[in-house]
């Protein structure tokens, strides 16, 4: 059963993340095809379907409080499967960006610091770059050498390299991250106006 706190920010949720995924929320039928599919389903406390419900319900800021949110893979098996065409992993990218920006709790462990590495290193060099994304990552829990005795063997398996790829498109992937910054940094500008009262 699904409980809803109907909130004044629940409708200021629901439109900030139509407008950031481009989604319709309200053609949702509850099939829940996207809770069936996705792999971290039955991991998480809160599965996709009852995400869509809770939005479509207009559910305040709790909402940006969920595990599943952080413990999406964005395989968007969730989207392929929707009936509707919903794009339910830009849906939970939209909450991520939306948690972020609101200052919304930490969830426990350390996926937002993940998270944030592995953006940063897609900014700055147009693809994933795991000695960058380790190096912060580790840098940002502190914890420097754990798994260290793991970097020798993926290093002569070739599943990780000193240098980055050349190749990826930068200059693209840089003016997709120009493109949005002007829309998160509003949506913290609103976060710390609401803060100070105005």
């Amino acid at each position: 059963m699904i409980t809803i706190r109907k909130a004044k920010a629940g409708e200021a949720l629901k439109d900030a993340v139509e407008k950031i995924s481009g989604a319709d929320l309200s053609v949702c039928l509850q099939c829940r095809k996207c809770s069936s599919g996705c792999p971290v389903g039955k991991l998480a406390k809160t599965r996709p379907s009852e995400i869509m419900r809770r939005l479509h319900l207009n559910a305040g800021n709790e909402l940006l409080e969920s595990d599943i949110i952080w413990m999406c893979v964005s395989c968007e098996t969730c989207s392929a499967r929707c009936p509707m065409g919903i794009d339910v992993a830009g849906v939970m990218d939209a909450l991520r960006k939306l948690a972020i920006a609101r200052g919304a709790p930490k969830q426990e462990g350390n996926v937002p610091l993940f998270n944030k590495a592995f953006l940063k290193t897609v900014e700055v060099f147009g693809r994933t770059y795991e000695m960058a994304m380790i190096a912060a990552y580790k840098l940002g829990t502190g914890k420097l050498m754990n798994d260290t005795e793991k970097f020798p063997m993926m290093l002569k398996k070739g599943k990780i390299s000193l240098l980055p790829s050349l190749g990826g498109d930068r200059k693209t992937v840089k003016r997709i991250f120009k493109k949005t910054r002007p829309v998160f940094a509003a949506l913290r500008r609103g976060r710390q106006n609401k803060g100070a009262g105005i």
